[in-house]
């Protein structure tokens, strides 16, 4: 299936922040939903991550995958990068959209921010969903070594410069060994061009020069006070289950839910139907 045949029914458009430029979005069931869940993706990821879940969940949200600054056809900004910044970043998103209170489900990266803009806005946040999240302690000396792999990843693409090897190359590390046939021409171009663009050769450095920063800005889990759920798979590199579990033990009121279907790093685009069942019984009801 195409990405953009699945996102057939969203809208894309952008959106202008008080501090931080142009924003691309895709939003689904606008004007229909009363709750609104924002989708965000891994760092050095764009909107596309959640191509098979931002039409499928507006049938219950007012859904919204936008990319950061930085990443996807955002603005570009060549500025130190953090997840704290890019909290800030998802706060004016927020206003722009004139949306007050959201529910919030984001994968790797997109986990760490919103763990972090929860614990400093709580009331800015209904229910939190962190997907194969980034930004909590990592307890394993093999989730050690992955981490240090994939900095040192991340430095060598930054300084080669994108190619399609690469990027495929990257993309089989985000996904479950069975599910490497997803990996299609289509979504490896996007994120080429996203990626070839001329200012991401400043950029890039300054955005995977996070991984870098990972124990500098851990989510405050114990200053959470959303409904919390970590959702995860057996697959997931850097942050494995157990590492979930023990995170999940110091936020006040949070679930652990491991994914059935074969996935890795990526679970809302590799078993989306799970996924997307998951996320609406977790936000309409609290419970899985």
């Amino acid at each position: 299936m195409s990405i953009w045949l699945d996102m057939l029914g969203a809208e894309v458009r952008f959106v202008n922040t008080k501090s931080f430029g142009r924003v691309r979005i895709a939003e689904a069931g606008r004007g229909r939903a009363s709750e609104t869940l924002v989708l965000l993706h891994g760092i050095g990821g764009h909107l596309e991550a959640y191509s098979k879940n931002i039409v499928p969940l507006s049938d219950r949200f007012h859904v919204v995958a936008y990319d950061y600054l930085g990443h996807g056809l955002s603005e570009k900004k060549a500025i130190d990068y953090s997840p704290v910044m890019l909290g800030d970043h998802l706060g004016e998103l927020l206003d722009a959209l004139d949306v007050r209170r959201a529910h919030l489900s984001g994968e790797s990266l997109g986990g760490w921010i919103s763990g972090i803009f929860a614990g400093r806005h709580p009331e800015r946040v209904a229910r939190l969903i962190l997907n194969t999240s980034a930004g909590i302690p990592v307890r394993t000396e093999k989730g050690k070594q992955e981490l240090e792999a994939l900095r040192t990843l991340s430095q060598k693409a930054a300084a080669q410069g994108p190619s399609y090897e690469s990027i495929g190359n990257r993309m089989k590390w985000l996904f479950h060994p069975d599910n490497h046939g997803m990996i299609s021409d289509e979504l490896i171009k996007t994120r080429l061009f996203f990626y070839t663009r001329p200012e991401m050769k400043d950029v890039a450095p300054r955005v995977l020069a996070m991984i870098g920063k990972h124990d500098e800005y851990l989510i405050p889990l114990e200053k959470i006070q959303a409904e919390t759920l970590f959702l995860w798979t057996t697959h997931n590199p850097v942050h494995d289950v157990e590492t979930a579990r023990l995170a999940c033990e110091k936020v006040k009121n949070a679930k652990l839910y491991v994914m059935k279907g074969a996935a890795g790093h990526w679970p809302q685009y590799e078993a989306p139907e799970e996924f997307n069942d998951v996320t609406r019984k977790f936000l309409t009801t609290g419970s899985i």
